[in-house]
């Protein structure tokens, strides 16, 4: 059984965030909120809190898959360089279909419901992904033989690397790990809501497959973080929520058109009232 890696984490998360919140005062920089700081570090508990109940479910449902296993890899090492790659790959198309699903989107909008981009935000996590089946894009990997408890593993190495990517302290790296792997000003793009900014930049570790797929962006000038249409809620519940919340009123209001305002896009609208983020960009450009 592997250790959660997650759990031994966070006391080195605490000590980052006190390191980078000395930084920004001895600066005298904008990095942060306390209310906002507090927000996401209650949704970051609430996350570990419910992760201990959900991780019974994830395991369950690729202990299952693993049964009908196509091959057998076990733990050899060139089965830990393939399931780097095959557990990267997959987070991208999550990520990905997250911005482009409201579905999925309804538990990944927390993660970028702040309006500063710091060490804090990067605890901001989903309560709900786990319960809403998140865990679909990566069955395909006990399924081809990846053992479950190598899958969670490598699901905790991805989370760990993404912590420290969460911060305007650092500018750039060196231009040869740009071009490989997710770095502070990558994933900067990713939080903007600046219209050319959006859903670009979903790399969990290498970014390699955003410019494979063509959702990459070059940070080109500082991002405006947040929502399109930011919530203006420190609540932890609400925050947690609220796009649920906006679903159901959807569903109920327009019943017509549930299926698209569950699956659509976020931001669709039968009416044209609302915008997806394709839309706000064409607007932008005049298309």
């Amino acid at each position: 059984m592997f250790p959660n890696l997650i759990h031994y984490a966070i006391p080195f998360f605490v000590g980052f965030i006190v390191l980078e919140v000395a930084i920004t005062a001895y600066r005298k920089s904008d990095f942060y909120e306390t209310k906002d700081a507090l927000s996401s570090i209650a949704m970051g508990l609430g996350n570990v809190i419910i992760g201990l109940l959900t991780k019974g479910l994830v395991l369950g449902a690729y202990t299952l898959v693993y049964q009908f296993r196509l091959f057998e890899m076990g733990y050899t090492w060139w089965a830990w360089v393939l399931v780097f790659f095959a557990d990267d790959f997959s987070y991208y198309w999550f990520h990905r279909t997250a911005h482009n699903v409201r579905y999925f989107w309804a538990s990944h909008v927390i993660h970028h419901s702040s309006t500063k981009y710091n060490l804090a935000t990067a605890l901001r996590q989903t309560w709900t992904g786990s319960i809403t089946g998140s865990f679909i894009f990566y069955l395909w990997m006990p399924l081809v033989g990846f053992p479950p408890l190598m899958i969670l593993f490598m699901h905790s190495i991805s989370l760990l690397y993404q912590f420290w990517i969460h911060t305007e302290v650092i500018q750039k790296m060196p231009r040869w790990f740009e071009a490989i792997f997710n770095t502070p000003s990558h994933h900067r793009v990713h939080h903007a809501s600046n219209y050319k900014y959006l859903d670009r930049n979903h790399a969990g570790i290498l970014i390699i497959w955003d410019k494979m797929f063509g959702t990459f962006q070059a940070e080109e000038e500082r991002p405006t973080y947040g929502l399109t249409q930011n919530i203006k809620s420190f609540n932890p519940l609400h925050i947690a929520t609220h796009e649920w919340q906006s679903i159901f009123k959807d569903v109920v209001k327009y019943p017509r058109h549930a299926w698209q305002y569950i699956f659509g896009k976020p931001g669709y609208s039968h009416d044209g009232s609302r915008q997806t983020s394709e839309q706000l960009r064409q607007k932008q450009q005049g298309v």
